[in-house]
């Protein structure tokens, strides 16, 4: 799958230079990339080319509020986290500011608990909202998306190992390129950071096809949106 995302990934943008500036640029108005996105997690050997690109960047949004609402639960629990640094200073703080006795205890407890809650969560919706995203860009309904029975059971036709090794497989291949620019950097004496602007939409084209591969590894009753 790896070979495969990397293969389509210079299908989609040697040699298309004008799609290649347009996402880049999406990498600032961010739905355009977000779109083509969404319109890589549709399928098919070929990559897209999108000729309306508004009628991209209006996917791109619509993939956004998608995202944005699995990631609310986490959000919340973050602005909690944030908020319970306060309390040691504010409720539970000793001569010359220092956190003592029991009520010190309960407040490192608190925000300790909500460090682990916070990463737990961030983990298990990340791993349902990336089918889902795939799910929603495959039948085109809002409803879809967060049906998260029928992600659930996406998910359990992959396979739960499978799925979670397949995830690890790709974040070790992005650590190892990150590792490989910044040396790259290092050795240019920081030229070869900038290449990874340019890369950027490299970068989205690949994870994306990657976790279309591994959507695709299971049987679906998902229909296609035609493009």
């Amino acid at each position: 799958m790896l070979g495969d995302a990397f293969e389509y990934t210079k299908t989609a943008l040697l040699g298309q230079w004008l799609r290649w500036l347009i996402l880049l640029v999406g990498t600032v108005i961010f739905p355009i990339l977000l779109g083509y996105t969404l319109h890589v997690y549709r399928g098919g050997r070929a990559p897209p080319d999108p000729q309306d690109w508004i009628l991209v960047c209006i996917d791109g949004i619509r993939l956004f509020v998608v995202q944005l609402v699995y990631a609310i639960p986490v959000v919340i629990i973050s602005i909690a986290l944030n908020l319970a640094f306060l309390i040691p200073v504010s409720v539970v703080s000793g001569p010359g500011g220092s956190i003592e006795g029991a009520a010190g205890s309960a407040a490192l407890l608190v925000i300790a608990a909500l460090a682990i809650l916070e990463l737990v969560l961030s983990i298990a919706i990340s791993l349902v909202s990336l089918i889902a995203s795939v799910r929603f860009a495959r039948t085109g309904s809002f409803g879809e998306a967060f049906n998260i029975r029928a992600v659930l059971a996406h998910i359990g036709r992959i396979g739960w190992g499978s799925y979670i090794l397949a995830l690890i497989a790709l974040y070790i291949a992005l650590m190892v390129f990150v590792l490989v620019m910044m040396l790259v950097g290092v050795l240019t004496l920081g030229i070869g950071f900038l290449l990874l602007i340019p890369l950027s939409p490299a970068l989205s084209i690949f994870v994306a096809r990657y976790i279309t591969l591994v959507y695709d590894s299971a049987a679906s009753g998902d229909q296609p949106v035609p493009a």
